[in-house]
């Protein structure tokens, strides 16, 4: 079974470097019972964990599974993924192009200009990939390890980016509108002049994130950690509920109709800012520090 095989390969590497599964489960912030599932082959750690655990055990990913393809790099493999044209009756050939990335490990490959990836992109690992202007919108990606790739100037409307990590990557002058990132870890990543209107984050984190010139309207934050971030121009219906913050701030912003639902909201700093009455009240009522806040008498 793939889950045995997953699980003696852990083992073996775990074992190399003189760890024991107690310290294993310490790095990876997990208990030692569930490091004792994996080498049993009882459970599978998903595509996030997995890429941890290669840091940590020294190993290349495709170490765990010899389905992966390796050195995506090459374009004759990225071409494998698609299907022939088919040739009609008449002579005319049909556009029958179905992209399928799941389970890849994909290294330094240029995919600018993609279009129609949908739904095809699941339990991938991506390094310093390029999708520059790509049409990604109602991507789905589940269970994905997405680092240093760039985005830029890429549609990734309506699409829903769930239990997955999103590290190091350029997002400039992507459209984000109706986008849902869910159980997501998205930290270190350019999101320069991004449209996030519609937009919820929600149960992840969002931490270390260049957002200057973003748009914020109608976007949500549900139980989310942020973290060094700060929010500048115009937020407009947005809302922050039971999120946990540290070291972030609104600067010269204007907060209008933006609902704030925390015990305490004493973390977040305010710099020149202007906000409606709505917004003024749920702020007095999670006990945030109003210096630096003039109310929008107009």
């Amino acid at each position: 079974m793939e889950t045995n095989r997953i699980g003696n390969k852990i083992a073996e590497a775990r074992k190399k470097i003189n760890i024991s599964q107690a310290q294993l489960a310490q790095r990876l912030f997990i208990t030692a019972q569930a490091v004792g599932k994996w080498e049993r082959g009882e459970s599978m750690p998903d595509i996030i964990t997995l890429n941890r655990l290669a840091e940590i055990l020294g190993v290349d990913l495709n170490y765990f599974s010899e389905n992966f393809p390796s050195g995506a790099s090459d374009m004759a493999s990225v071409e494998s993924l698609v299907k022939e044209p088919v040739v009609l009756p008449s002579g005319k050939q049909k556009n029958n192009l179905s992209w399928d990335m799941s389970r890849g490990n994909w290294v330094d490959a240029d995919f600018s200009g993609l279009k129609n990836l949908h739904e095809k992109f699941s339990s991938s690992n991506m390094q310093r990939c390029l999708f520059i202007g790509s049409e990604l919108s109602g991507l789905l990606l589940k269970g994905n390890n997405v680092t240093h790739c760039d985005f830029s100037g890429s549609d990734f409307s309506s699409s829903h980016i769930q239990n997955s990590n999103l590290s190091g990557n350029q997002f400039k002058e992507c459209k984000l509108q109706e986008t849902e990132f869910s159980g997501s870890h998205i930290t270190g990543c350019d999101f320069t002049g991004a449209d996030f209107t519609g937009v919820v984050v929600k149960n992840g984190g969002f931490e270390k994130n260049e957002i200057t010139h973003a748009v914020w309207n109608r976007s949500s934050f549900i139980g989310s950690y942020l973290a060094d971030i700060v929010f500048e121009g115009t937020v407009e219906e947005c809302s922050f509920e039971n999120c946990a913050f540290s070291r972030v701030k609104f600067q010269n912003a204007t907060l209008i109709n933006t609902f704030f639902k925390n015990k305490s909201l004493k973390r977040i700093r305010f710099i020149d800012c202007q906000v409606d009455r709505m917004t003024y009240a749920f702020l007095k009522n999670g006990k945030a520090d109003l210096t630096g806040i003039t109310l929008i008498t107009a």
